[in-house]
């Protein structure tokens, strides 16, 4: 009878373990702080949510979603356009939820949100306590406090201002509405010129002479161009045509500012130097979709997003400044910006 019980007891404890829920395995993550990655992944247009992603080139690991890891599961908003750094602080602006999400670089911890905007699209920190926000539907550029973390003014402009540089105590403005680049005294915030750079003006670069490059995408019947702009003057030096029909887009430089980076149906290397635009892609794009760009500075490598069909994952490719093939990994819905430390 004692044996009959304890194998009775037996058979009870096996059942008890087998129905107890298994603890998932939470495997390490290990992320070199020196040299991580940010990739801005915008989340699709007024129902996706924006994230972060975290990658260590050197590990090859991954973080998915590290802003709400790090923030009790907290969300950014929709869409998550662009990140900047200042400040020991990352300013994160939320197009279409009309915000910028703060956060320390230390950890990734909110710290502030500041509201107020129309459709903001860019941080350009102009002092330690001030910067300008561009806007898509705004007529003009905001002026945040970044002590107070609120919007303290606004400087007149077009609608559609999209990414700036900071030169000479001068705010160098794109704008895809005109034909013109923006540029604002930073020290009165009022504007002062502007300079025709062709239709529809995105992304701006300053190389290592201090010029200010702008490309312009152009339009169905405009073409884009890419203007090289003397920033004491306000003159353009040199303007080269793209073909009717191109969509250049994504204007970046590599490290020793003498490279030039561009999306138009594949990845475009033009050097500084040149007087003509390449009449090849350094990295084809064959039949996927490429719509964010970046270029590492601590070893030149070119980081190109896929984002397939806007749905589903983006693919992040990494190739060498030769445009050879590295790697590639998962970066999250509509990955748009990097940001490389």
């Amino acid at each position: 009878m004692k044996l009959l019980l304890n194998l009775f007891t037996l058979i009870l404890l096996s059942s008890c373990v087998k129905d107890k829920p298994q603890e998932p395995v939470k495997t390490a993550v290990s992320v070199n702080a020196e040299t991580k990655v940010l990739i801005t992944n915008e989340g699709n247009y007024g129902w996706g949510l924006g994230t972060i992603s975290l990658y260590d080139p050197y590990s090859g690991s991954v973080i998915d979603k590290y802003d709400q890891q790090q923030n009790g599961g907290a969300t950014l908003g929709n869409v998550c356009q662009s990140i900047a750094k200042h400040n020991n602080h990352y300013y994160i602006v939320i197009n279409n939820s009309n915000k910028i999400v703060v956060v320390n670089a230390s950890d990734f911890v909110r710290t502030a949100i500041i509201t107020g905007f129309n459709s903001p699209r860019y941080f350009l920190p102009i002092t330690y306590n001030k910067a300008y926000v561009s806007d898509l539907y705004a007529s003009s550029v905001q002026v945040v406090d970044l002590n107070s973390n609120t919007i303290t003014g606004s400087i007149p402009c077009t609608k559609g201002t999209e990414e700036m540089v900071l030169i000479y105590n001068k705010a160098f403005i794109t704008n895809t509405n005109s034909d013109y680049c923006y540029v604002v005294n930073t020290t009165t915030d009022v504007l002062t010129d502007s300079i025709n750079v062709g239709k529809g003006s995105s992304s701006i670069c300053i190389d290592k002479y201090s010029k200010v490059w702008v490309l312009s995408r152009g339009n169905s019947t405009q073409a884009g161009n890419l203007s090289r702009i003397n920033p004491v003057t306000l003159q353009v030096e040199q303007s080269l045509n793209f073909n009717l029909g191109d969509i250049p887009n994504k204007l970046c430089i590599n490290k020793t500012h003498d490279t030039l980076y561009y999306l138009n149906n594949g990845v475009c290397q033009f050097q500084i130097s040149s007087s003509i635009l390449p009449a090849s892609k350094l990295i084809s794009e064959g039949s996927k979709n490429f719509y964010g760009l970046g270029v590492n500075p601590k070893d030149y490598t070119i980081y190109v997003s896929d984002a397939i069909n806007y749905n589903q994952k983006s693919k992040i490719e990494i190739y060498k400044p030769n445009g050879s093939f590295i790697t590639n990994f998962n970066g999250g819905i509509i990955s748009n910006d990097f940001m490389f430390e």
